[in-house]
């Protein structure tokens, strides 16, 4: 079809309301912060506008000629709308955030531009516009990186990131290259339907998982994403809320094509899950509250390709959502989180869980997950074992939860609590599962079946997080050791891998001012 969807039209206001910026990219431009709010309102209402067109006349394809350009179906319309509310909300924050900055004009300008280009990276219907639009959003948030190019710290972190990301670039370039070889398609849409894959096509799919490892900040090319704290904050929002997600919208609109390949599933669960595992444990360490958050992103989006590994896509594209809504909440309300926390009247002292509280904790929790799984089961139908092991790795968060409930010197009230908590938890995973699975699951392919391999990377993956879950519950414990003390430190400095690829792309030596 050759109807042009609404959504596809969001990125023109923004290219339009960004113009008038590069005349006054200075301090105080008039009247053109309030200009650029009302572009990402008008990106948003087109994007509000796209889903009501899919819901009266079904998905389209925009071509030209013979090249398919946008596409308009349930996924591309939910991140459209995602990133144009996204969009809206930091370039609000930034009106008054940006207030009377040198270069305020120019940010607002680059902003737009940024929104602009993920909205068509999110809507591409062929790998060939994807990799435009990744590249031009590459470009951009380089600028927006270097915002104050006086600052060193600055500087290498974009100049690391322009690296990861340009070999992203690359790697996507070289697998369409590929795809075409031995498929004679870079449409989204024919590469997702192919039935046979010679062997240049399966190099391609080891591509595009290279390329979203890259894009998504993955261990071990993660440091430049938690040394981007020099940038205002409406750009780290931006990035942690809206960019980083790329690399997993990237695998979800080739999921037909990336589930044909074993291989490719089980380098994403290994990947993402260290990854994730990785993140989570720095994260404990760190005392500023946006490096904290940084980190955390860095563990997000590990799980998030763990989940497309795993072939859950839809819970892939669920957590991208609420992942973007959190994160971006999270940083431009980072603030006033100190005051937050020193305005809370001091709690007394905190009752510490042992040994055998944490392993009731632990069974306890898994038996309520049980108890919900078989529910949902008789109500809505068998779910998927990738589904369970997923809820499962969830619910040991539950547990250590539930462990500060069944401490000795714990009150019953706070034991009531965290029960109830922990069968909300579940509640919400497969009710959030049946939701997804309805919006976005007809557009997706079904989890595979599962393998020997498969089930040998399940069984890692819970054995992996339940024994991270479970040392976490007894931090309090071991957490002043003497032992852990130089534990500690290496955590916070992430293991110094990121000052590894700093003496690699020589980092240290901090690229000259632009």
């Amino acid at each position: 079809m050759t109807d042009l969807a609404l959504s596809a039209l969001a990125p023109l206001p923004l290219m339009a309301a960004s113009l008038p910026f590069l005349a006054r990219p200075g301090r105080r431009p008039g009247a053109l912060p309030r200009l650029a709010e009302g572009a990402t309102l008008a990106a948003l209402a087109l994007a509000a506008g796209g889903l009501g067109q899919l819901l009266m006349t079904g998905p389209q394809v925009l071509r030209l000629g013979g090249t398919a350009l946008m596409r308009l179906d349930a996924v591309s319309v939910t991140m459209a709308a995602l990133v144009a509310f996204v969009g809206w909300v930091v370039v609000r924050y930034a009106r008054r955030y940006l207030d009377g900055e040198a270069r305020e004009g120019a940010f607002h300008a680059l902003t737009l531009a940024a929104v602009a280009a993920v909205l068509v990276l999110v809507q591409a219907a062929s790998l060939p516009v994807m990799i435009a639009a990744f590249v031009a959003t590459g470009l951009i948030l380089r600028q927006l990186l270097l915002f104050y190019p006086e600052r060193a710290e600055a500087r290498r972190a974009a100049a690391k990131f322009i690296r990861v990301w340009g070999a992203g670039d690359l790697a996507l370039v070289a697998a369409a290259v590929l795809f075409w070889q031995g498929l004679g398609t870079v449409d989204l849409g024919a590469l997702n339907a192919a039935a046979t894959l010679p062997l240049s096509a399966q190099v391609g799919i080891a591509l595009v998982v290279l390329a979203a490892a890259l894009k998504c900040a993955s261990f071990p090319v993660h440091g430049w994403l938690t040394e981007v704290m020099e940038a205002p904050t409406p750009v780290s929002a931006l990035l942690h809320a809206g960019i980083i997600n790329s690399g997993g919208v990237l695998l979800i609109s080739l999921a037909g094509l990336v589930q044909t390949s074993p291989g490719a599933m089980a380098a994403l669960v290994m990947i993402g899950g260290f990854t994730a595992l990785f993140g989570a444990l720095v994260m404990l360490t760190q005392s500023a509250v946006k490096t904290a958050l940084a980190w955390s992103t860095v563990a997000q989006m590990g799980f998030m390709l763990l989940q497309c590994g795993l072939g859950l896509w839809a819970l892939a594209l669920l957590h991208i959502v609420a992942h973007s809504l959190y994160k971006a909440h999270a940083f431009l309300s980072s603030g006033g989180a100190v005051q937050a926390v020193n305005a809370i009247r001091k709690p007394g002292p905190v009752a510490v869980p042992g040994l055998g509280a944490v392993l009731r904790s632990f069974g306890l929790a898994l038996v309520l997950y049980g108890a919900v799984a078989a529910g949902f089961t008789a109500l809505v139908g068998e779910k998927s074992p990738q589904a369970l092991a997923l809820g499962a790795i969830l619910i040991f968060g539950v547990s250590y939860l539930i462990a500060q409930g069944l401490a000795d010197a714990a009150p019953g009230a706070l034991t009531r609590r965290t029960l109830t908590a922990s069968l909300a938890a579940a509640l919400a995973y497969f009710g959030f599962q049946v939701v997804a699975q309805v919006v976005w699951g007809p557009s997706l392919p079904a989890a595979p079946v599962p393998g020997a391999l498969e089930w040998a990377l399940i069984v890692l993956a819970l054995l992996s997080f339940g024994l991270a879950a479970f040392a976490q519950a007894l931090f309090p414990l071991w957490a002043h050791h003497p032992a852990t003390a130089g534990l500690r430190v290496h955590l916070a400095n992430g293991l110094y891998l990121n000052a590894l690829l700093d003496r690699v792309i020589g980092g240290f030596r901090s690229p000259s001012r632009s």
